[in-house]
């Protein structure tokens, strides 16, 4: 709390940290903030040079008497409970049965959050769903843009020009979490998925066109609410934190029953690996390697779907396992860290099975 108190004060503007002795992500990067505005090693490590360069510390207002204080006896909370599901450090999850949809356990699962790169199971299921009716639009030729080169975070390694199939642009969506490729598959068929025709007169003109971005950003909206999810609103194709952009866990379990009924998208979840030529402007070819950012994918029983992580969702993951014949979905919404969110995965899974082998 102290390092929290001198942080809020010490730097400009304050990062206005909440005071409650976590150190948490939120709390590190205002670290590294404070340690590039000293020009120390921006390392996120509170060191002792981190201590002599942040000076006195910021001591709570109205500090009690000492004798008071070593004297109080502190209440205690009632002992644990022995039943019930585990202690997570996420803030929302959902346990799904994957064959009937029924919801089998949650917790704050209504509750509107962020939820980082699980946006991109929408962008994923728009264009697999355009492919079941159009199966040739898999190697269509996707190129990118300069605006997604430059889209910022998470990538496929992509750069302005190159291009490659759908089918291939889908791995670099999925595994490596690429927020570049979400982009330039949302410039690719925004205007094809939208409700209004791009051409439409009385929504654009040749001075104004319509963003394909904002068209396939608008079928994301679109197709929410017809699969049941009655709490998300999409900003963007790739998650990034933007004013707006929430779901909870129970919509994404909704999202992710309907989008593992298709068979490709089964497929793409769980490829832990896979190699893709892209071709440059200039004709040169070069071979690009993604790996899936789900850590599950190592671990027999498990299934994707997708991670994701920003400051504001914490770190986030849907995903499914299986024993026998039965098949689970799990949401994890605002886990501690990105280690957490498969411990509070793993747990939740374990106890759920326990759960129903004693139905």
């Amino acid at each position: 709390e102290m390092l929290q108190r001198t942080l809020n004060a010490r730097l400009d503007p304050s990062p206005r940290l909440l005071v409650d002795g976590d150190f948490g992500s939120v709390t590190e990067v205002a670290v590294r903030e404070f340690q590039r505005s000293r020009q120390l090693p921006e390392t996120g490590i509170v060191d002792a040079a981190f201590w002599q360069a942040l000076g006195p510390t910021v001591q709570a207002g109205n500090q009690p008497d000492m004798e008071l204080v070593n004297a109080e006896q502190l209440p205690l909370a009632p002992p644990d409970d022995t039943d019930g599901p585990p202690f997570v450090t996420c803030r929302a999850w959902s346990i799904v049965d994957t064959a009937g949809g029924k919801t089998l356990w949650s917790h704050q699962a209504d509750e509107e959050l962020n939820i980082a790169s699980t946006t991109k199971i929408m962008t994923a299921w728009l264009v697999l769903k355009l492919a079941r009716s159009e199966p040739s639009v898999l190697e269509e030729t996707v190129v990118f843009s300069s605006r997604a080169d430059g889209t910022i975070g998470s990538t496929s390694d992509l750069w302005t020009g190159e291009k490659l199939s759908v089918r291939e642009a889908l791995y670099g969506l999925m595994l490596p979490s690429g927020n570049d490729m979400s982009v330039a598959l949302a410039e690719h068929f925004g205007a094809r998925l939208a409700s209004v025709p791009s051409d439409d007169a009385s929504n654009a003109t040749e001075a104004e066109p319509l963003d394909p971005l904002d068209q396939f950003v608008e079928a994301m909206n679109s197709e929410a609410p017809r699969l049941g999810m009655q709490h998300t609103r999409y900003r963007n194709p790739h998650g990034l934190t933007a004013p707006g952009h929430l779901s909870t866990a129970a919509d994404l379990a909704t999202l992710a029953k309907a989008a593992l009924a298709d068979e490709r998208f089964r497929a793409y979840v769980s490829t832990r690996q896979h190699a893709a030529m892209v071709e440059g402007s200039s004709g040169y070819q070069r071979q690009i390697v993604w790996k899936n950012t789900n850590q599950l994918l190592g671990i027999e029983g498990y299934g994707g779907i997708k991670t994701g992580t920003t400051d504001a969702a914490g770190a986030c993951l849907v995903s499914t396992a299986s024993r026998g014949d039965r098949q689970l979905i799990l949401v994890v919404l605002g886990s501690a860290a990105s280690p957490a969110r498969y411990t509070d995965s793993r747990n939740l899974y374990r106890w759920a099975w326990q759960e129903l082998e004693e139905e």
